[in-house]
């Protein structure tokens, strides 16, 4: 089929009464779930073969990897998406105007979203679960690095929407390359909306080039701020866990704010990151701090492009602040509006960094390693939205759904 009649197909399946039956769509996903469980060979066999054309030094080399693990995640994740609330149906406003006019606001599908993602074949089954569970069709898009696991998996999916009676068009994958990808952003009679997930410049590229509308899951150029009144156990912690978890994910730390009263505890807050070898950028007052505590081929000069970068490796910036607003100011400037945290006991600073932090999410004390869906209970997410339009932050089954108004009436007319 041509990418064209791809995307119709697609925007049919939406259609399907099937997909609004909450009790089938359950158990498709449970069956699906299964099917994960009892395919984990020949899911890791596409993978393997993925793998191969990728140079394991290459931070993206983590987030296309699939193991019996990861895969019994991804299946234990669609269970939970399966054991959730319906998202369709709710009543999310209601009243009866003086002349008797009842009026409703319910939510309902989007109809058909197209996700645009690069090496991160996990995100398939995500999307598939999410996408079914709040009765839209998913057109994916994925790059070329992944194209063998996301084949597999969709194959995989389609066998058991076929063997339920659904379309297999419920979910479509399309040729990872860039025809299909331009024909997707300008697919406004297919597409009801697109969410990019992946690298800034594929962000922007959506952004700039779409007619479709688009969620951005934006880069995220996270920071943490070690407060005066920080904890120095608890920062070293949090910082070890946000940056070295898996440095390869949105919510990795790349920058470390360090008030410069507590410079002297600099050592100790970095020490765990030598373990993993993660090189830091560190401005003059850090680099003086850190000088025969820290590995010395691991510690580099920063410099103005330090800052602002999603480093997506085994790499971290650290600047020095000599107060909460400097730390405020430098996130302004520098942060991508995705994850930000103060490590601090002083509750007033907490409060402020709170409130004056721009950003989908917001921590103190804790590591930006939890913005994921499934750490805020939502199952699993499709990503994480830095806009403030529709949704913001891990987006669940309930910012994939839309709403209609329902006028409910006895002949009332409006006057002239």
């Amino acid at each position: 089929m041509d990418i064209h009649s791809l995307l119709a197909s697609a925007k049919e399946a939406s259609f399907n009464p099937g997909i609004q039956d909450e009790a089938l769509v359950n158990e498709t996903l449970r069956l699906t779930a299964d099917e994960i469980e009892t395919q984990t060979d020949a899911l890791l066999a596409a993978n393997r073969s993925d793998l191969a054309r990728m140079n394991p030094d290459d931070p993206k080399y983590d987030r296309l990897k699939l193991t019996a693990e990861r895969l019994q995640g991804i299946a234990d994740d669609m269970r939970t998406v399966a054991s959730l609330p319906s998202p369709l149906g709710r009543i999310l406003q209601h009243s009866v105007r003086p002349n008797g006019m009842e009026l409703t606001r319910v939510s309902v599908p989007f109809g058909v979203i197209g996700i645009i993602y690069e090496a991160r074949p996990n995100v398939t089954f995500d999307v598939f679960s999410l996408c079914l569970k709040a009765g839209s069709a998913c057109v994916l898009k994925g790059g070329s690095d992944a194209r063998d696991s996301n084949t597999a998996a969709v194959s995989l999916i389609g066998n058991v929407l076929r063997r339920q009676g659904l379309p297999p068009h419920l979910v479509t994958l399309l040729p990872p390359d860039r025809e299909s990808a331009d024909a997707l952003l300008r697919a406004n009679d297919c597409v009801d909306l697109l969410i990019p997930r992946g690298s800034a410049g594929l962000i922007r590229h959506v952004r700039e080039h779409a007619t479709v509308p688009v969620i951005e899951t934006g880069a995220g150029v996270c920071h943490t701020y070690f407060d005066r009144a920080g904890d120095t156990a608890k920062g070293a912690a949090i910082v070890c866990n946000a940056k070295t978890r898996r440095v390869s994910v949105c919510n990795a730390l790349d920058c470390l704010l360090v008030h410069r009263e507590r410079l002297a505890d600099l050592p100790e807050l970095c020490r765990p990151l030598a373990e993993s070898r993660v090189m830091l950028y560190a401005d003059g007052q850090a680099t003086a701090a850190l000088a025969g505590h820290y590995p010395a081929d691991l510690l580099q000069p920063a410099t103005p492009d330090s800052y602002g970068t999603e480093f997506l490796d085994y790499k971290m910036a650290v600047h020095t602040v000599a107060s909460l607003d400097e730390a405020l100011a430098h996130i302004r400037r520098y942060g991508s509006h995705h994850s930000e945290c103060i490590v601090t006991e002083d509750a007033a600073s907490a409060e402020r960094f709170i409130r004056e932090t721009d950003a989908a999410c917001v921590y103190t004390n804790v590591s930006t390693a939890f913005t994921d869906g499934a750490q805020f209970g939502l199952g699993a997410e499709i990503g994480i939205s830095t806009q403030k339009m529709h949704a913001r932050g891990p987006m669940g089954l309930e910012a994939l759904t839309t709403y209609k108004w329902v006028i409910r009436g006895n002949g009332q007319i409006r006057p002239r």
